[in-house]
This record gives C-alpha cells, sequence and structure tokens, in this order.
C-alpha cells in the first residue's frame, strides 16, 4: 500500500513536471509494468482531474490543479505527521523517507509563507486605539489565520451595552469593516447562535486545535438589508431627497444594501431603500445635514423635527 501512495506521489509530478507524458514513459520513472501504471492513473482521476484525450497527447492535468500547496488542515497534518509511529519501520520501502520528508516540507514551507502573508496584512491595516485605553492590542493576524484554517477561537470579549466581561469560544467566519472598525462575525458557542464581535473589544484572543465548519452559513442572506452591521428585527423604507450638490456623491457611496435611485429634472435624486435598523440609516443620513431630506416614513420625520427642536433649546 505504502508503495502505491509513493508512487502515485511520483506520477503527479511527472505529469506537472511533463505535461502530456506517455504512460510507457511513466512505467519507466516509477520502475513498474505499463499495466500497474493504468491502475494508479484509474486510482489518480478519482481525485486529480487527469486526461490523455486525444491519440498521443499524453497525460496530463485539466484547468489549475497543482499538487502544491498541499492546503492541509491542521488535522491532516497532525494525521500525516505521525504516519511513521504507526508504520513498521524496518519494511517500509526505499524512498518513503525521502518522500516523507518532502511532503512534510513542502507543508512547513506553505504553513511559514502562509502565516508571513498574514502578519504582512495585519501590519498593513492599521486599527484605532479606543479612547479609554493607551493602547489597544491588534487581533487581526489571529483572527485571520483562525478564519482561513477555519479554527475556534478562545476569547475575552466586553460587552458594551451591558458593560460586562466574558470568556467565550467563537467560530470565526468573517471579518467586516464598517464605520472606521472591523467587526467579527461568527458563531459564538456560548449563545449557541450567530453573533457580532466588535474587534476592540476583544481582551484576549488565542488559538485553539478544535476544528469547525460554516455549514451553510451564507454572509449575504446574513447581513440582508443590514445597512452597516447592527441588526434590527424589523424591515423599513425609507425615501430621501439629495439636492443636486451632493447627489452625485451618493452615487460613489460603496453600500452593502441596493438602493432605488431615480435622478430628478433639478438634479436632485430621489433615494429609496429597506433597512432593518433605522438608526444606523438616519445616523448616515444625519451626516449630509439640509443637502438630504427624509420624506418618508412620516414618522421618522416627526422624529426628527423633535429632536432638531431640542438641539436648538440646546445651542440658544
Amino acid at each position: 500500500m505504502i508503495d502505491k501512495v509513493i508512487r502515485i506521489f511520483n506520477i503527479i509530478n511527472a505529469i506537472q513536471a511533463n505535461p502530456g507524458i506517455s504512460a510507457t514513459d511513466l512505467a519507466q520513472k516509477c520502475d513498474v509494468n505499463i499495466r500497474t501504471i493504468y491502475r494508479d492513473l484509474d486510482i489518480l482521476s478519482l481525485i486529480a482531474p487527469v486526461t490523455n484525450e486525444g491519440r498521443g497527447t499524453g497525460y496530463r492535468f485539466l484547468g489549475k490543479f497543482f499538487l502544491y500547496p498541499l492546503n492541509f488542515t491542521e488535522q491532516e497534518a497532525l494525521a500525516f505527521s505521525l504516519l511513521p509511529s504507526v508504520l513498521d519501520i524496518d519494511n517500509l520501502p526505499p524512498g518513503f523517507e525521502t518522500a516523507y520528508d518532502k511532503v512534510m516540507g513542502t507543508h512547513r514551507k506553505e504553513k511559514s509563507q502562509q502565516n508571513r502573508i498574514i502578519e504582512d496584512i495585519a501590519g498593513i491595516i492599521q486599527m484605532g486605539t479606543p479612547a479609554y485605553r493607551q493602547e489597544s492590542p491588534n487581533f487581526l493576524q489571529p483572527i485571520i489565520q483562525a478564519i482561513l484554517e477555519e479554527r475556534t477561537i478562545d476569547t475575552v470579549y466586553h460587552t458594551q451595552y451591558r458593560n460586562k466581561t466574558t470568556e467565550r469560544k467563537i467560530d470565526p467566519y468573517y471579518l467586516v469593516p464598517r464605520d472606521q472598525r472591523f467587526y467579527l462575525i461568527g458563531y459564538c458557542h456560548l449563545k449557541k447562535e450567530i453573533r457580532t464581535f466588535r474587534i476592540s473589544r476583544f481582551q484576549k484572543i488565542d488559538l485553539t486545535t478544535q476544528s469547525f465548519d460554516k455549514g451553510d452559513f451564507n454572509i449575504k442572506k446574513h447581513l440582508k438589508n443590514t445597512w452597516s452591521i447592527e441588526q434590527g428585527d424589523k424591515n423599513i423604507t425609507f425615501k430621501v431627497r439629495f439636492n443636486a450638490e451632493v447627489a452625485r456623491y451618493i452615487k460613489e457611496e460603496e453600500l452593502f444594501v441596493h438602493p432605488r435611485m431615480k435622478d430628478q429634472k433639478d438634479g436632485s435624486m430621489i433615494f429609496e431603500v429597506t433597512v432593518n435598523n433605522e438608526k444606523e440609516f438616519i445616523r448616515w443620513i444625519l451626516q449630509y445635514g439640509p443637502a438630504a431630506e427624509i420624506l418618508e416614513p412620516q414618522s421618522v420625520r416627526s422624529s426628527l423635527k423633535e429632536q432638531l427642536n431640542e438641539w436648538k433649546q440646546m445651542y440658544q
């Protein structure tokens, strides 16, 4: 069995290095008869897109298949690393040790390169520090690594609105930038549901060896009608008129909810959108001041009038 595994690795390397190689040449390289090569190729075809379409074209891989990188999961890497300990070393065929070293060397190199890339990305992305802290640790690197490797993280997290700090295990799914902040969306083992976490509120993050599977989770479906990051439980449709001075800039806004926009003859624009959290949308609208007028719903117009009266009294 070990002979066959090594031979299939050699066949893969030979086809990668010599696309179009013949079965005869493969047999010579592997020092077996051609019937054995055909049987090995039948096995290989179950795991890799190998073909020899056309007379005299030889064997090649379809598409972008390539053995390197290995993309071992942590569990796969651990299992492979333990392989020599469960085999009869005295009866291993010639070449096993060097083949094993090549595979593990490839994995270590790939892992090292991936970690350097993550470090570079985390270093390039600059994050702010909460006003109440002198320094804020940058947890982007372990979070990105955990997302890529699908590994659960042990965390200490501070919930601001309850002013409470808790220890949690989280399966990190996606890192989402919003309003100059980063948020983590993932499954919280403590609450047993998908939750959103503000990165700056983490006080500790450690990677575990526990792996997870996102299953059929869909980030677009999860954030449907969510204007920024906070999700509400009731959809509300807004109609807003932007004046001509800001209308063209609104069209350049990179939004996560698709609006309906209609240009007016005077250069203004009618902007309609359905969101599930009106507070976040209103905060966005207020930054444009009198250049943006909320036309609907009427209840929001009335609420804004009351708020403007309070501001007016405050600054008199």
